[in-house]
């Protein structure tokens, strides 16, 4: 009895040392680990678009990304660049794509990207948002944060990037980003607006 007396303060000791103390999970913080390997961007300052533009021209096997808006088309052009390189790309989107209502060039390239080998789009259908703006890179790197991928969420908005190096972050996004994928919607239908989904969906609030 004493001894396991002794090893309790031991224990206690070391913790007081290292700030390190085993305790159960309390509250929404503890239920994740915490995840080192972490750099955050702040915009307009930081150039967030040849950040966004940077990481996915390193991709080489997969991306897989969910956007509530896409209409950068610097963005744009580097998935499709990725896509003719090989890398397998994934895009989940809210419907209510600006690029698609404008009909414009960045309507046409997002249509086009959309056709691309290699690149998979699906729509999320309902009324609620898709409201992330994030993608992982070849299962090593996750990018997440404020800014969307528009002109004006890079260049003139108060916004922030966040990029996590960590293969369990990743795996954490990709279990949400499966489930994204797995649920009704629909795969993107050039000409169509927009992506096909029905008007009664377009019309929100």
């Amino acid at each position: 009895m004493r001894g396991i007396a002794r090893r309790a303060a031991v224990v206690a000791l070391a913790g007081a040392l290292t700030g390190f103390a085993p305790t159960i999970a309390r509250g929404p913080l503890d239920g994740e680990p915490m995840i080192a390997g972490v750099r955050v961007f702040y915009g307009p300052g930081d150039n967030l678009q040849d950040i966004d533009r940077t990481l996915i021209a390193g991709a080489r096997e997969t991306l897989d990304m969910a956007a509530y808006v896409l209409t950068d088309r610097a963005v744009i052009d580097a998935l499709g660049e990725a896509a003719r390189r090989g890398v397998r790309v994934r895009l989940y989107l809210d419907p209510d794509q600006p690029a698609l209502r404008s009909r414009g060039a960045g309507g046409a390239a997002l249509e086009a990207l959309g056709r691309a080998p290699n690149v998979q789009v699906r729509v999320k259908a309902g009324e609620d948002l898709m409201h992330l703006k994030a993608y992982q890179v070849d299962r090593r790197v996750l990018r997440t944060g404020s800014a969307n991928f528009s002109v004006s969420g890079a260049r003139r908005q108060d916004n922030d990037i966040v990029l996590i190096q960590s293969r369990e972050a990743v795996a954490r996004f990709l279990r949400e980003f499966d489930a994204l994928w797995a649920r009704p919607g629909g795969p993107m239908r050039p000409g169509q607006k927009p992506f096909g989904v029905s008007r009664a969906e377009d019309e929100r609030p």
